[in-house]
């Protein structure tokens, strides 16, 4: 259907849009808010893949500038990057490990429905309407919502964040609030491989170079 701004598709905020819930102009893709998009659910401009925040992209989930590539987050690069973990470079591709893991989402519940009997004498205090709606709607930071999820998630799922490449406790801490014991052992032991990893790589360079 042919609306008054020229759109072909349906649900369109901008103009000449030929495909669907286009807020941007000339689209021809769905769900864009750029401009001149070909691809899907773009914020970005001239991209022809997918997912990209980025401009004049080709591969797909991009928030840099003309990559062919996919997850790249830089300009003109046709493969796909490798993944940071705790500030260090990983082995890992994003899609390699979305392959290779079995990811687990932390379950944060930011926002906590406190019923009357459940508040604290303080929380009573701070929120007098709640005994009349019997509760109050509790908002936890991001800190707090992370140490409410460690506090019933279960060993597998704790596991998996310690498991992470490069796992830093401080870091882990930092950003987390949670506390895990030492592991400076085990980021002695991952320096150690890695180094050796690097040392065979350079061996090998050579014999093929005699």
């Amino acid at each position: 259907m042919i609306n008054e701004n020229n759109n072909i598709g349906d649900i369109n905020s901008g103009n000449r849009n030929s495909g669907d819930l286009n807020s941007g102009d000339i689209n021809s893709g769905n769900r864009n808010s750029g401009d001149y998009n070909s691809g899907n659910i773009n914020s970005g401009n001239r991209n022809s893949g997918d997912i990209n925040s980025g401009d004049i992209n080709s591969g797909n989930i991009n928030s840099g500038d003309y990559n062919s590539g996919d997850y790249n987050s830089g300009w003109f690069n046709t493969n796909e990057p490798k993944m940071r973990f705790f500030n260090k470079n990983s082995q890992y591709t994003y899609s390699e490990f979305m392959n290779k893991f079995d990811i687990i989402y932390p379950d944060l519940d930011i926002c906590q429905w406190i019923n009357w009997e459940e508040m604290t004498d303080q929380e009573k205090k701070d929120n007098l309407e709640a005994k009349n709606i019997n509760g109050y709607l509790k908002t936890l930071d991001y800190k707090e919502a992370w140490a409410e999820y460690w506090s019933r998630a279960d060993k597998e799922e704790k596991d998996f964040f310690i498991n992470l490449p490069n796992f830093d406790s401080d870091i882990f801490e930092e950003i987390t609030g949670i506390k895990i014991g030492d592991n400076s052992k085990k980021q002695e032991l991952l320096d150690k491989s890695q180094e050796l990893i690097k040392k065979a790589s350079e061996l090998k360079q050579k014999a093929e170079e005699l």
